[in-house]
């Protein structure tokens, strides 16, 4: 099969498109498809080698897919040749390692860190983390769809607990997180505000249905948040950057509101003022990925219309590079997706 792949960390240049063998299903698994496979951040960190130091090469990233059966193992039940399905973008390898969340579970891991992932024509998943898809989406729509509707179903809606008529702060709201974190606040009947950089960034942003958006090149959002709430900050944050920012998510929040933790975009380190944060009651809630539960019930809004893949642009596996150096210069804005 064909595959986008790495054997050294480094820069986008070091993703090869190069010949692999084709999985064959063991018993309990499936052979995917791969119809699109969707391209997240993480993969740029991954690639780099800034998460996992020791990846066997080569190696295949990728967590998101959208594709079809094209065979099943032996004592798999409940799929067939031909169905299209959207595999978990992160589950147990150890089948008895059940834990809630599921994240929390030891041998848990996301695709394409242990195993190879979706950046090729075919991926090997156990069948218990594969899901029928019945969304009627094109592949390259479903594609953008797992790791961000996943994770933001559980920091947003789990973790979160946002509700009707709270309000809501949003990190990087024109990026893959920052638009399934609207789009999902918005489905539970909050009121959005986010950041953003730039013209186009905002309007995107504003057409997901997000109330305030500060463009942080321009304006300092924690007083914009301050006084978009009358003074009391957002009952809940949502902060997928993490680094210094962190501190002003804890600012733009109100007394006993929550700061949920969910990415590292802007620093794996933080400082906060400890005192500041344990007088005002407030909680922080670190929280990653999601639940087969938590996929479903994202589907189910996806294909009620409250929720809609917001598709950049789509490249060929061959130019994953590309991709990635797209993704890491911020130059995306919702979703980008590769296809073989």
């Amino acid at each position: 099969m064909k595959a986008s792949a790495f054997r050294r960390f480094g820069g986008p240049e070091v993703l090869e498109y190069m010949d692999l063998p084709t999985p064959e299903p063991r018993a309990g698994h499936v052979v995917v498809k791969v119809l699109a496979c969707g391209v997240n951040r993480l993969e740029h960190y991954l690639r780099e080698g800034s998460v996992l130091p020791s990846i066997k090469m080569p190696h295949v990233l990728g967590s998101d897919a959208a594709g079809e059966i094209a065979a099943v193992g032996a004592g798999v039940a409940g799929f067939k040749p031909g169905d299209r399905v959207v595999p978990m973008p992160g589950y147990t390898l150890d089948p008895n390692d059940m834990h809630t969340p599921l994240s929390a579970a030891p041998s848990y891991a996301i695709g394409g860190i242990v195993n190879w992932g979706t950046y090729a024509e075919y991926v090997e998943v156990p069948a218990k983390w594969v899901l029928h898809d019945d969304l009627g989406l094109e592949p390259e729509e479903v594609a953008t769809l797992p790791m961000a509707l996943v994770t933001a179903v559980r920091s947003v809606k789990v973790v979160g607990q946002v509700g009707a008529g709270q309000t809501v702060l949003i990190h990087a709201g024109a990026s893959g997180t920052g638009t399934m974190n609207i789009q999902l606040a918005r489905a539970l009947g909050a009121r959005v505000a986010t950041t953003v950089q730039g013209d186009a960034q905002a309007k995107l942003a504003g057409s997901l249905g997000a109330e305030l958006v500060v463009d942080v090149q321009r304006r300092d959002f924690v007083k914009e948040v301050i006084d978009w709430t009358g003074g009391s900050g957002v009952d809940t944050t949502i902060d997928n950057l993490g680094g210094d920012v962190l501190q002003k998510s804890i600012d733009a929040t109100r007394v006993s509101g929550t700061i949920v933790a969910m990415g590292f975009v802007a620093g794996v380190e933080v400082r906060f003022h400890v005192r500041i944060f344990f007088f005002t009651h407030k909680r922080l809630l670190g929280t990653l990925m999601g639940d087969v539960a938590d996929l479903e019930w994202g589907l189910q809004q996806v294909k009620a219309g409250r929720i809609r893949p917001l598709l950049d642009r789509v490249l060929p596996l061959s130019d994953a590079a590309e991709a990635h150096r797209l993704i890491s210069s911020n130059a995306v804005n919702g979703n980008l997706v590769l296809k073989p």
